[in-house]
């Protein structure tokens, strides 16, 4: 008995693992630019001007992208609107991958491209 339960356990937790790894149609697109992107943002917000830490950042509170270009706007950095169009367009790759839509996929990843690559354009 033990044995046909651990068998049943182990076939559940195998059905639900290969479930939830489900590639969609871009995943792989989007798994290598997410470091390109991680590094184009790092790099931004290394090159601009510093500016004060929030009464939020005091309170033990962990900055949301939105947050963060808004304070960078604040600062006048040109990169915060490189910042918001990177995350804004793995945003958009992301939920057309969830639905299975590849060429929106790839034209929000064609976005970030551009957006974090001047070059590119």
């Amino acid at each position: 008995m033990t044995t046909q339960r651990l068998l049943l356990v182990t076939a559940a937790a195998l059905a639900g693992s290969m479930s939830a790894s489900y590639a969609g149609p871009c995943s792989q697109e989007i798994d290598r630019m997410q470091p390109r992107v991680d590094a184009a943002v790092e790099a931004a917000a290394r090159a601009g001007p510093a500016g004060p830490e929030s009464s939020a950042a005091l309170r033990h509170r962990q900055p949301t992208p939105g947050s963060i270009a808004a304070a960078e706007s604040k600062l006048g950095k040109a990169s915060s609107q490189m910042v918001e169009a990177a995350v804004a367009g793995m945003a958009r790759a992301r939920e057309a991958d969830r639905a299975g839509d590849q060429s929106a996929c790839e034209e929000a990843l064609a976005e970030v491209r551009r957006a974090i690559d001047p070059a590119s354009r």
